[in-house]
């Protein structure tokens, strides 16, 4: 069991590697196509090639597909070429100091998200999964995540978009205004993993409003 008192990425990235290593390369994912060796490549390359950035920055964006596609290959091509425990060990150990996912700090605040929601999608691909019980102070960090990503998918919502925490009392985050909004409730962790289109494994009740069509 990791130290609660470590920053959420290095908690996440240390659980995540050893579930990675106890499922070995051929798990499935939560990810489409992907098997837990395409998420360690992925992880992998994230980590240590800044080239890669701006392609999972502009992923979903017209100019992002070339980009995206070159971070493509090198996921790839890192995955073809290097040995499974090779990769787990390189998720384990993080980046090196000199680049700038390595930056003291700086992993800390992109990592944690990124991080926990993969975890899921390698635990929640398997037979017999729960959900966790998270510390307050992370389930903070990841409402307000949620937030942020439940913009990507407010478009689908014309007729307003609400998120609502279950774990702790008070009013509910509106995301889009709208008279007939659709109410997405649950904890934190939840409520992120469907914003980020985990809809299938994310415990959430939704209410009100159908999405476009």
């Amino acid at each position: 069991m990791t130290d609660a008192s470590r920053p959420l990425a290095a908690r996440e990235r240390a659980d995540l590697a050893d579930l990675l290593d106890a499922l070995g390369p051929h798990a499935p994912t939560c990810c489409e196509g992907w098997t837990t060796a395409h998420l360690a490549a992925h992880l992998v390359t994230r980590d240590r090639r800044p080239d890669a950035g701006p392609g999972y920055a502009l992923e979903r964006t017209p100019v992002g597909e070339r980009l995206h596609a070159h971070s493509v290959r090198l996921e790839e091509r890192l995955r073809t070429s290097t040995p499974y425990p090779e990769l787990v060990a390189r998720v384990r150990s993080g980046p090196p100091r000199w680049l700038p996912m390595g930056w003291p700090g700086l992993g800390d605040v992109v990592n944690g998200v990124e991080f926990t929601v993969h975890h899921e999608d390698a635990r929640r691909a398997q037979p017999g999964w729960e959900p966790r019980a998270l510390p307050l102070r992370d389930a903070d960090t990841l409402w307000g995540a949620a937030q942020l990503f439940a913009r990507t998918a407010a478009p689908r919502h014309p007729g307003g978009l609400v998120l609502q925490r279950s774990d702790v009392p008070g009013p509910g985050k509106r995301i889009r205004a709208g008279s007939s909004p659709t109410t997405v409730e649950g904890e934190p962790l939840e409520v992120l993993l469907w914003a980020t289109g985990r809809t299938e494994v994310a415990r959430v009740a939704v209410r009100g409003g159908a999405p476009a069509t």
